[in-house]
């Protein structure tokens, strides 16, 4: 199976009640947590790795997981509280208040470290890399798993929740190391190497001990480079509804389509060909246009890519 591991938490979107006041709706997310939903929506055996709550919003959160068919016999659970992302939206564009202290995703600890019995690949990413002691859980697990399995990585970056930038790119160094796979914004890319150009930021990452680095431009598809050679991915034409989850949903479209063609596996993956690559690629894009075309992080099933 392939193993996700990472935050699990509640997004709370702004509203307006009937009366006119400000209020929040709590929505369930994460970004590891939404690509867990659409490899399961897809058919692909999944579990899910990270420290859930049995609070009101833990469960929400877990039976989510379970519904899209995840397996959660790896997750630890915890009476400690579930993050909450507060969002704010002026302009268009969306800031995060996240509200992380002593909750359960956080506070996994390097103890709770799961067996990797039956697991081909590894995704990673996103806010669980950034705080103790989850941070460390986290990698001393991707330490472990890159010796012999497909590790991803997606740095996904929350600014606001970054308190020391530095320190957060040098972690990254380490991780772009054990990662076979990293797939990252151009946004994210800028952030993580502020002034280089993409082409030469991916080359950096390819010389840290990354086989495969995937830049994706939103609708301008994604840049793709392997080895010396540099693939253009187009995006799939649709009307976009909004775009939240569609990062998540095309890291699980690229293992889903890895792992059915038999790529996802350390030696195979290292020599895979442009024409393999590029049709898990475009099965990547695939996927995400239909996120896109939806509200909300919604992952297509896989029986809704077969009837379109």
């Amino acid at each position: 199976m392939i193993l996700c591991c990472g935050e699990a938490l509640i997004d709370m979107l702004p509203r307006e009640t009937r009366e006119g006041a400000h209020a929040f709706t709590p929505h369930i997310g994460g970004s590891v947590f939404n690509s867990a939903i659409a490899l399961g929506r897809l058919g692909v055996p999944v579990g899910f790795y990270s420290g859930l709550s049995t609070d009101l919003f833990g469960k929400k959160l877990g039976d989510a997981l379970e519904e899209s068919r995840v397996d959660l016999s790896r997750v630890q659970f915890s009476d400690r509280p579930t993050t909450l992302a507060f969002v704010h939206l002026a302009d268009g564009h969306a800031s995060y208040h996240f509200y992380d202290e002593n909750s359960a995703g956080r506070m996994l600890e390097p103890s709770s470290l799961p067996a990797l019995d039956g697991v081909s690949g590894l995704l990673f990413g996103g806010i669980s890399l950034v705080n103790e002691p989850a941070a460390s859980t986290y990698e001393a697990l991707m330490a472990q798993a890159a010796k012999d399995r497909v590790v991803m990585l997606d740095p996904n970056i929350r600014p606001a929740f970054i308190t020391n930038a530095d320190e957060h790119r040098t972690r990254l160094a380490r991780l772009v190391k054990l990662a076979d796979i990293v797939k990252i914004s151009v946004e994210d890319l800028e952030w993580l190497k502020p002034g280089v150009g993409t082409a030469e930021a991916a080359n950096e990452l390819l010389k840290g001990g990354s086989h495969i680095v995937v830049v994706t431009r939103g609708g301008d598809g994604a840049q793709v480079f392997v080895g010396d050679e540099e693939l253009q991915v187009p995006a799939q034409k649709v009307e976009v509804v909004d775009t939240v989850g569609a990062g998540d949903t095309f890291n699980a479209g690229l293992l889903a389509a890895l792992h059915k063609s038999g790529n996802l596996d350390k030696s195979r993956l290292a020599g895979i060909d442009s024409t393999a690559l590029r049709e898990a690629l475009d099965f990547a894009a695939r996927v995400a246009a239909v996120t896109v075309s939806r509200a909300g992080a919604n992952p297509p099933w896989a029986d809704e890519l077969e009837a379109a």
